[in-house]
C-alpha cells in the first residue's frame, strides 16, 4: 500500500496532474483508479491506467437561479445517497452542458454513456469477445463508474436506445436497493456520492426517441431547461465567439425572428446560435451564416431578412462567385486567401485573375 501511494505522489509530481485515488483492496489485485482532468490528460498522451476525467468548467455557462438552488440541494442529497436527476428541454439548449459544468465545478470524474447504441440488456456493463480462439467477458467503464465515489454519470438521450428493453438492467442501479448482480462480474453496487443524469429531447420532432417507461422516469429528480434569455444568449455569443456587441445584436435579432416563424419546425437553438456567431466571427456575412447554420428553406429565410431590412434597415450586399476549389489554386498565392490567383465564374464566363 506504501509501496502504491509512493507512485501515485510520483505520477503527481511528474505529470503535474490533479489526483483523486480510489485504492480499493481485493483479495488477488489492487485496482486503482485515478482521475484527471481533460487538460491533464491531453498532455499525458497514451497511458496505461483506467482514468475517469475529471471535465474543465465552462467560464461563460450560465443557468436560472431556480436550477442553480435545485443542483445545490440534489448535491447535498448526493452526499448521503446517490441521485438520479433528469434534464428535459429542447435540443441545443445546455442539457449536455449542465451535466459537465456541474462535474467540473465539483471536480468530480465525469462519465457519459450513449443510450442510443443500446440494443440489449446488459450492453452498458461489457460483452463476450473472442481473443485469441477464447471465448473471454471484457468489461466496459459503467461498472467501474458506477462503483467510484462521487462519479457523475451520464446517460445521453435516454429516451433514443435501439431497443427499449436495454434499459431494464438500470431499474436496480437507479432503484433504492442501487445493486445489481451480474454472473460475469458479481454483485455491482453504486458507490456513494455518485449522481445520475439523464437527458431527453422528447417531442414528436426528435425521430427514433422513445416514451420512457412510468417507473423509471419515477425514479428521476426532474429539470427542465429553455433557451436563454436574449440578454444572456448576447454575453454568451460575445463571450465564446469573439464577436461584437454589434454583431450579436444582429444575430439575435435574425434568431428572434426565426423563432417566431410559424413556417419553422423546429426551434432555433443556442447551440445553432453559436454556431452562427462562430461564422461572423470566421469572416462570414450574417446571410450566409445563418443560412449555412439553420435547418429552414431559402424561401423562410429570405423572408426574415427581408423583414428586418424593412424593420431595421438591415442589409448585406454581394453577389455569388463560383471559384475554382482544388489544393492547386487554393495554395497558389503566398497568403492562400480565397479571391487570389484563383479561377472566378461570373455570368457564365469563367475569368482568371491571376
Amino acid at each position: 500500500m506504501a509501496l502504491i501511494k509512493e507512485l501515485l505522489g510520483a505520477l503527481s509530481l511528474f505529470w503535474k496532474v490533479h489526483i483523486c485515488a480510489c485504492i480499493r483492496c481485493e483479495p488477488s489485485r489492487i485496482a486503482i483508479n485515478v482521475f484527471l482532468t481533460n487538460k491533464d490528460f491531453y498532455h499525458m498522451g497514451t497511458v496505461n491506467l483506467n482514468t475517469l476525467l475529471i471535465p474543465e468548467e465552462d467560464p461563460y455557462f450560465y443557468v436560472s437561479n431556480d436550477i442553480l438552488k435545485l443542483l445545490y440541494k440534489l448535491n447535498k442529497i448526493s452526499k448521503k445517497h446517490p441521485v438520479n436527476v433528469l434534464i428535459a428541454g429542447k435540443q441545443g439548449c445546455g442539457k449536455s452542458s449542465l451535466v459537465r459544468q456541474y462535474a467540473a465545478i465539483h471536480e468530480h470524474p465525469l462519465a457519459t454513456f450513449q443510450v442510443g447504441i443500446l440494443s440489449e440488456p446488459g450492453q452498458l456493463f461489457g460483452e463476450y469477445s473472442l481473443e485469441c480462439g477464447e471465448t473471454k467477458y471484457k468489461q466496459f467503464l459503467f461498472p467501474q463508474a458506477i462503483q467510484t465515489p462521487n462519479c457523475v454519470i451520464h446517460l445521453e438521450e435516454i429516451n433514443r436506445p435501439e431497443n427499449p428493453k436495454a434499459l431494464n438492467m438500470l431499474f436496480s442501479i437507479l432503484s433504492d436497493n442501487r445493486e445489481v448482480w451480474m454472473d460475469e462480474l458479481g454483485l455491482l453496487k453504486v458507490a456513494n456520492g455518485v449522481v445520475f443524469f439523464a437527458t431527453l429531447n422528447e417531442g414528436d420532432e426528435f425521430v427514433g426517441t422513445e416514451l420512457i417507461d412510468a417507473a423509471l422516469r419515477d425514479r428521476f429528480y426532474l429539470i427542465l431547461m429553455d433557451i436563454l434569455p436574449n440578454v444572456v444568449e448576447k454575453e454568451v455569443l460575445i463571450n465564446k465567439t469573439g464577436v461584437s456587441g454589434k454583431q450579436a445584436d444582429d444575430i439575435i435579432d435574425v434568431v428572434n425572428a426565426l423563432r417566431s416563424t410559424p413556417e419553422m419546425h423546429t426551434t432555433v437553438s443556442t447551440r445553432t446560435t453559436l454556431m452562427i456567431g462562430e461564422l461572423v466571427f470566421a469572416g462570414a456575412t450574417l446571410g450566409e451564416a445563418v443560412a449555412a447554420s439553420v435547418q429552414t428553406s431559402k424561401e423562410t429565410l429570405e423572408s426574415v431578412l427581408i423583414s428586418l431590412h424593412l424593420e431595421k434597415g438591415y442589409s448585406e450586399k454581394g453577389h455569388s462567385e463560383y471559384v475554382l476549389f482544388t489544393q492547386k489554386a487554393l495554395f497558389k498565392s503566398e497568403s492562400g486567401r480565397f479571391g487570389e490567383n484563383l479561377l472566378r465564374k461570373r455570368s457564365g464566363t469563367l475569368k482568371s485573375i491571376s
